[in-house]
């Protein structure tokens, strides 16, 4: 069994915020170490919590379209990790599920990140990622998307600020239509030749 099978092993058994979770743990995220392209999302969603898929829903729908892969590609994951910063679902709020468990991140994500070594292109969906993933840098989320050129090298990667792929963000989209016209067309070339070189 290799280090990262067995920390896969040991996350699926984990049950540190089960007290706190309405639905129970069921930790859902998909990992290899040959991965080149890592989804950084939020938490899994109701339907995901049931089906077990990570993205198993509109937004993954969404977020397969934005990359321009289908779903065998997507869920390949030799070619691209999925690893929300709650691995299971927290439950939902007034204005829609809430925030992913704060234990799951500080327990698992670093040891993960430090098995994928191949990793050349993070998308970083949502404010909780972002945060995470960009030390708490200053601005709102539509100011860090608009000026996605500039982080496509932060700390020498290449990552992605992106607003989540949820239908509950329809507004942000329709009120931003450079999102889609000027940054999504990158997207998919570079995510079209990093899928090249993971089968080179």
């Amino acid at each position: 069994m290799t280090e990262l099978s067995a920390l896969l092993e040991e996350i699926r058994r984990c049950q540190i915020c089960a007290p706190s979770l309405p639905l129970g743990a069921r930790p859902i995220l998909q990992c290899s170490h040959r991965a080149r392209i890592l989804i950084a999302g939020q938490a899994p969603g109701s339907k995901v919590h049931a089906s077990g898929v990570p993205f198993d829903d509109a937004s993954g729908d969404r977020l397969r379209s934005w990359m321009g892969v289908d779903r065998a590609t997507f869920y390949h994951a030799d070619s691209i990790a999925i690893l929300p910063m709650g691995f299971c679902y927290p439950g939902s709020g007034k204005s829609g599920d809430l925030a992913p468990r704060p234990e799951c991140a500080a327990t698992w994500r670093k040891p993960l990140l430090n098995q994928l070594p191949q990793v050349e292109l993070t998308l970083v969906l949502g404010q909780y990622a972002q945060a995470y993933h960009f030390n708490h840098s200053a601005g709102s989320l539509t100011e860090r998307v608009s000026n996605w050129r500039e982080y496509w090298h932060h700390d020498g990667a290449t990552m992605l600020p992106l607003p989540h792929p949820s239908p509950r963000n329809n507004r942000w989209f329709k009120r931003n239509p450079w999102f889609e016209e000027e940054l999504l067309p990158d997207l998919k070339l570079r995510v079209n030749e990093l899928l090249r070189k993971t089968h080179e």
